[in-house]
């Protein structure tokens, strides 16, 4: 146990690490550690790093300089994905006192509390498997809420079986792994105990299941998790982290259309390119029209729908033909927001090894990525102005201050809110000089 030691997190990166982050939590205060927000107050401060790209790795690094050079008393440890790839670069970092290569929270609870400098915990130092150890001690393997946050973070599976060519989180997190569905169906109860709207997340969720073995019913797949969580844990919102479009079935469309209140009308489908000549050399699996037909279907059911993508930008041989067509289907399709980003390599892909042979410059790719934000504005503020008069349930966020639709549209809230946080409320939204708000009822939703 450890009482008294007081432990600051920051993570950088997806919803899959800032669960991560939540597990280390629970798991460091199980042994009596406390968590703190304040610098003054930490001894000892967990970084859970990135590696989607170069910048988050590098934003990593200077973070931890940073803490070096104005909190030297304090001791960090470092975890995550740019961890599992650059372990031994972050443990020569002077300040480091311990790297876990990954995210398993028991090595990092061991690295937090017996910080030496340097030290590196191998993968596999854990010996005991948690059934072996004192569960009051180290805490249990599920997660029971999301600190300080309305909306819970519910990761149902890791890793990525894909092998696109730019990817490098696979190559830190291994492959696919589907956590059983009695373990997801008794966290999300606890998380929803405390949180109004459960998000279903993990490295790629759309391969939820294949891993497996299959009951009565067929094999599992997010679809199915998806009906039986709607099942057995009612009163609570859930929302679907990244999906592919090809891997949004006809169930799981169903249920987004059909569930009403309890399956939040959002999806964020990466597509990182429109062309078919990028899309191929990208390794993925899917085409331009692939895309884009099961797009329009998944539109045409859902009416109301907040609809996101991930794009990449400049990566190797894309030409200013593959950037129109990319940006036509954008324009084509209702996009609400964007995640753009210009190609950045990363050692071990294939993509890295693109780069000499068709290389983008930078300059260029940082172009068509303003571009396509800029495009992608325009979209989102006419789907703003058209919800104008709508109803909206909405989960209450920064002490009431905003609210998050279904359809993912962040707004503030018209005062005065409803004091109680933990329960959706509805509302009506209204479009006044250039900004879109919710008027909350005085009845509370549940």
């Amino acid at each position: 146990m450890a009482p008294g030691l007081r432990v600051k997190f920051h993570t950088f990166g997806c919803k899959a690490n800032q669960y991560d982050t939540e597990r280390m939590r629970q798991e460091l205060e199980a042994r009596g550690a406390t968590t703190v927000e304040e610098w003054e107050e930490a001894r000892v401060c967990v970084v859970n790093t990135c590696t989607v790209t170069n910048q988050a790795d590098a934003q990593a690094r200077r973070f931890i300089r940073k803490i070096r050079r104005e909190q030297p008393e304090v001791h960090i440890v470092v975890a995550g994905c740019s961890a599992a790839l650059k372990a031994d670069e972050y443990a020569a970092m002077e300040g480091t006192a311990g790297v876990v290569p990954g995210h398993d929270p028991v090595e990092v609870a061991q690295a937090a509390l017996s910080p030496s400098s340097n030290a590196l915990v191998q993968l596999g130092s854990r010996r005991r498997s948690l059934d072996e150890m004192d569960r009051e001690a180290v805490g249990a393997e599920i997660l029971m809420r999301r600190d300080g946050a309305t909306r819970g973070w519910l990761k149902i599976q890791d890793g990525c079986d894909r092998k696109c060519a730019f990817c490098a989180t696979r190559l830190a997190r291994g492959k696919s792994r589907s956590r059983s569905p009695q373990e997801i169906i008794q966290e999300a109860r606890l998380l929803a105990r405390t949180h109004p709207e459960l998000v279903l997340t993990g490295i790629h969720i759309g391969h939820y299941g294949r891993d497996l073995e299959s009951n009565g019913k067929g094999r599992w797949t997010l679809s199915r998790l998806l009906a039986l969580l709607l099942e057995e844990v009612p009163g609570v919102r859930f929302r679907l982290g990244s999906v592919e479009a090809t891997e949004v079935d006809d169930l799981l469309l169903n249920l987004l259309a059909t569930g009403g209140s309890a399956v939040a009308p959002h999806l964020h489908m990466p597509l990182q390119s429109g062309a078919d000549p990028v899309l191929r050399r990208m390794r993925r699996w899917h085409t331009r029209e692939m895309y884009r037909e099961r797009a329009l279907e998944i539109v045409d059911r859902l009416p109301i729908l907040g609809l996101g993508a991930d794009i990449i930008t400049g990566f190797p041989g894309e030409t200013e033909e593959d950037h129109a067509q990319t940006v036509a289907l954008v324009e084509e399709l209702p996009y609400t927001y964007l995640h753009v980003f210009p190609f950045s390599p990363r050692e071990g892909t294939v993509a890295a090894q693109l780069v000499e042979e068709m290389p983008v410059p930078q300059r260029v790719a940082g172009e068509r990525s303003r571009d396509l934000r800029e495009r992608v504005q325009v979209k989102e503020e006419a789907y703003r102005r058209n919800r104008d008069g709508q109803r909206a349930q909405v989960v209450l966020e920064g002490q009431g201050i905003t609210g998050l639709t279904g359809d993912y549209l962040r707004v503030p809230v018209q005062q005065p809110a409803p004091q109680e946080q933990r329960r959706l409320h509805q509302g009506t939204l209204r479009w006044a000089q250039g900004e879109l708000t919710v008027w909350l009822d005085r009845k509370q939703v549940r």
